[in-house]
């Protein structure tokens, strides 16, 4: 058959250039938000391809197209912006095309069907390179398992865009080689590279624009003593992240800061249906009386260069595991704005303490979220149900937040600081002209290791299935720290929210999405429990003893009213 491998075998020193380049496997779903809506993965798509067009060092642009149209599309951005440098199309009907070159360039973790199309040249005859987007949703989940049966060899890779990432990955790729190591009897073959490269952006795309900055704050009222917060991000509560707790934390350091420091917020994105609007509008009203909440249209380019030219200080608290890396901070630090983030997946890499606030998260273990995998493995939970359930689950240390915001608003001196050191270190890491030639280096690395390497009943333990494992088994790493309550010892918080759990439950409004995490009697009945202890407080066995419930059901519920505020921890 025409393509073997030995067909490709050239001079080391020729192939040096090409083996650093890659045909771009191109499907607009994947590189083109314009046509296909905002998203996260879009949009690091596209930014993935102007960036490689921009700074990549190869002889030519190499394109395997889904629909023949896309290839006038990609020839036309590259003519753009690297003018003179041929683009060719390389077929998916003859992928031995792409030769000199010898990886294909997948937009995501799921090139299985690569791995076949692959086979009959046999699976040296040229790498396949994928990366990670969000990793919750099913069909990643159970691609893993398919890339893991697939004819996928380790001079293939997954790029893990943060360390978080590569921890989630590998937890699952491990219960995978457990299942079928006992299934088949037999060692699995050796993994595919799970290198960890961060997303970039092109940073001079994100710096403040002056006259941006007056327009937006005379727009919102904002005076120049005021201190203006803004969050870049999708608006959902279920898929991104939940807006009420950082609603009760904004209106209670604005109660701390006193009259001579109004703050605002500002949410520039898109809410994903009414219901998700509903939340952002009312919880406002409801939880933020006392501070002034702006919505911007996030499909205006305009928009999101205002809200990152007007904005003092930069709030990205995500709490949802469809999150994996966060482009938009690193689009803040490159508008030099100081970062307020959640201790949680990419923000753990990317931002240092020198340019923002990492503010402590914790979760439940894997069994106490088994119930999730179980659900969502057997079709009746969806997506949202999945990764809603988890943020549910999630806390994003309340004190941690106000603290965070009560000191940069107070501290015009550290906001100038850290916002500085966040353009310098964008600048100096995110930037695509530094991460592509780490792409291109893996590439090479590849190359290397392909020429090298050329030639019965079981039943798995709750969570434990490797297709959809629990969450919190593979997220463990997500949260500062994971685990039940233990001996903790819980009281009711002075400072709690007016209202109490029951306006808190009417404004979240879980029944809309058809999932609660636990019975709203149940989390009644524990924090009645909790709160008729008074001062003294009780622990989560005695909890669930009160309330008549089991314990990890309490637990789920003493999490929940951690997370919004209602009770407070004891030593």
């Amino acid at each position: 058959m025409a393509g073997r491998p030995d067909a490709l075998a050239v001079d080391e020193k020729a192939v040096s250039a090409p083996d650093r380049n890659a045909a771009i496997l191109y499907a607009e779903d994947a590189y083109n938000p314009a046509k296909k809506g905002i998203n996260g993965r879009r949009v690091a798509g596209e930014g993935f391809l102007r960036g490689f067009l921009r700074h990549a060092d190869v002889g030519e642009f190499l394109v395997m197209p889904r629909e023949t149209r896309d290839m006038q599309t990609v020839a036309e951005l590259a003519a753009a912006l690297r003018p003179g440098v041929p683009v060719r199309r390389v077929s998916p009907l003859r992928p031995l095309e792409m030769a000199p070159a010898g990886t294909l360039h997948h937009p995501s973790p799921n090139y299985a069907r690569e791995a076949w199309r692959r086979a009959p040249f046999g699976s040296a005859a040229w790498s396949v390179c994928g990366v990670t987007h969000t990793t919750s949703t099913e069909a990643v989940l159970a691609g893993f398992f398919d890339l893991r049966v697939a004819p996928v060899a380790d001079w293939d890779a997954v790029i893990c865009t943060s360390e978080a990432v590569r921890r989630s990955v590998v937890a699952q790729l491990d219960l995978i080689d457990d299942y079928l190591e006992r299934r088949f009897g037999a060692a699995p073959p050796p993994r595919f590279q799970t290198p960890v490269i961060p997303l970039g952006i092109h940073c001079e795309d994100f710096r403040r624009d002056p006259g941006a900055r007056k327009a937006l704050r005379a727009r919102i009222g904002a005076g120049p003593q005021d201190v203006v917060c803004v969050t870049l991000a999708r608006l959902t509560p279920v898929a991104k992240f939940d807006p009420l707790p950082v609603f009760i934390a904004m209106e209670a350091a604005q109660r701390r800061l006193g009259a001579g420091h109004r703050l605002h917020l500002v949410h520039c994105g898109i809410h994903a249906d009414r219901y998700a609007e509903r939340v952002f509008a009312e919880g406002a009203a409801r939880l933020m009386p006392s501070v002034a909440h702006h919505v911007l249209d996030g499909a205006k380019p305009e928009e999101r260069r205002a809200t990152l030219s007007g904005g003092d200080i930069f709030l990205f608290l995500i709490d949802n595991i469809q999150e994996t890396f966060g482009l938009a901070p690193v689009e803040a630090m490159a508008a030099g704005l100081p970062l307020i983030v959640s201790d949680w997946d990419g923000m753990k890499d990317t931002v240092s303490p020198d340019v923002g606030i990492r503010v402590p998260t914790r979760g439940l273990t894997a069994a106490h979220t088994a119930p999730e995998a179980f659900r969502y493995m057997t079709g009746f939970d969806n997506n949202v149900h999945f990764c809603a359930s988890v943020s549910a689950l999630t806390e994003i240390d309340m004190g941690g937040m106000i603290a965070a915001i009560v000191t940069l608003a107070r501290d015009g001196g550290l906001r100038r600081k850290l916002g500085a050191a966040g353009r310098r270190r964008a600048d100096e890491l995110y930037d695509w002209a530094k991460i592509v030639p780490r792409i291109q280096d893996l590439w090479a690395e590849l190359a290397a290791r392909r020429r090298r390497g050329a030639g019965r009943q079981t039943r798995e333990a709750p969570g434990r299935v490797p297709v959809i494992p629990s969450p919190m088994l593979i997220y463990a790493g997500y949260p500062t720290e994971a685990g039940g309550h233990g001996a903790t010892r819980f009281a009711p918080d002075p400072e709690a929210p007016a209202g109490g759990p029951a306006l808190a439950l009417k404004l979240r409004n879980y029944g809309a999405t058809g999932r609660i995490f636990a019975d709203e009697r149940t989390i009644r009945a524990v924090f009645g429990a909790v709160a008729g202890a008074g001062a003294a407080g009780m622990t989560a066995p005695e909890a669930a003893a009160a309330a008549r419930t089991s314990p990890d059901m309490a637990d789920r519920a003493l999490i929940w009213l951690m997370k919004y505020g209602f009770l407070r921890r004891l030593g």
